[in-house]
């Protein structure tokens, strides 16, 4: 199926469709996660692919679409983390495989380093030849120099579309080689009319929780992610009390960790926003007590702070049980 095009990402739909007949050698389509950005580049390079002329949108019809909506044009790569890759299809009578490594968070040199062969050889369909890098701000260094090589010297019909969460995170060379396609959180009026049309119930919190991100916000609702954000929620709604059911929460891996972490950020600074004006970001606080002291606010970002770098460390290996007493330990008291 063709990626869609949501209504607040029409016009930027529109700006890469006049240029497709003039394209640079790299695109950087950037903006917060869950807002659509990864379906708009899938859409720009089918269309890029299609092989029905004067197309506005992409067929599906043609061998260029049919090929590239199975997986398999000969002139598109879609480099991303091995994390993000489909899980291959298992063999009955293969035998168990051994213990690998977990999957990698960072798009590797030897991906960049692949690409070679096939940027340098002409296009097998007669146009160009397209890798979409995402998150491209995963690039670990070694990778982001080895593109930077292709940028700096691009081969003659090759076109490298990057799509990014953090375009900060690339290299500053990369991002002066791309031109910028920008993409905003959109109003709020259009995400909830569009989760309403999802069906997606207690859509304003939600979104609310998701920073206004539409189809993050969906994702929560729909996944065993935002099962375990809603209980954690209403933990921490509990008020002090709340704070000896997380020590015993159950945190049998790292991605548990992320998600302990991602939920007391975003209520650390909120409870930083409510002591300053009365009202939180990601969270409905109605009938939940008092804010926290004005006094309070700067320990609670402080501790913000913290989570987010928890966050991170969340990918590396660790004991999750003493990771997690250690974060909540943190917590600013009453």
């Amino acid at each position: 199926m063709t990626a869609p095009i949501y209504p607040w990402t029409e016009d930027a739909w529109q700006q890469l469709v006049a240029r497709r007949e003039n394209l640079p050698q790299a695109l950087l389509i950037h903006g917060p996660k869950g807002i659509g950005k990864l379906d708009l580049a899938l859409r720009f390079a089918q269309l890029i692919l299609c092989e029905t002329a004067g197309a506005k949108s992409p067929c599906d019809k043609c061998d260029g679409c049919r090929w590239f909506l199975a997986g398999q044009h000969p002139d598109f790569r879609l480099v991303q983390p091995e994390v993000l890759a489909p899980a291959p299809e298992l063999d009955e009578d293969a035998k168990p495989a051994s213990k690998t490594a977990k999957p990698s968070h960072e798009i590797k040199v030897d991906q960049v380093r692949e690409l070679a062969d096939f940027l340098n050889i002409g296009s097998h369909r007669g146009k160009r030849r397209l890798a979409l890098f995402h998150p491209a701000e995963t690039m670990n260094a070694n990778a982001a120099n080895s593109l930077l090589k292709s940028l700096e010297d691009p081969a003659s019909g090759a076109c490298f579309i990057m799509v990014s969460n953090n375009p900060k995170g690339l290299l500053p060379t990369v991002r002066s080689r791309c031109i910028s396609v920008p993409l905003a959180i959109p109003e709020a009026a259009a995400s909830k009319a569009w989760l309403r049309s999802q069906d997606v119930s207690e859509a304003d919190d939600w979104l609310a929780f998701a920073g206004g991100a539409p189809l993050l916000a969906k994702d929560y609702s729909e996944s065993d992610r935002g099962e375990r954000i809603a209980q954690l929620t209403k933990i921490l709604r509990q008020g002090p009390a709340g704070r000896d059911l997380l020590l015993n929460w159950p945190v049998p891996d790292r991605e548990q960790i992320e998600i302990l972490a991602e939920v007391l950020q975003k209520w650390a600074y909120d409870q930083a926003f409510r002591a300053a004006t009365g009202s939180g970001r990601y969270f409905n606080f109605k009938g939940t007590g008092r804010p926290a002291a004005v006094s309070k606010s700067r320990d609670w970002v402080g501790f913000a702070r913290e989570a987010s770098r928890y966050r991170v460390a969340a990918r590396h290996p660790l004991n999750p049980k003493l990771f997690a007493a250690d974060l909540i330990g943190r917590m600013p008291g009453d």
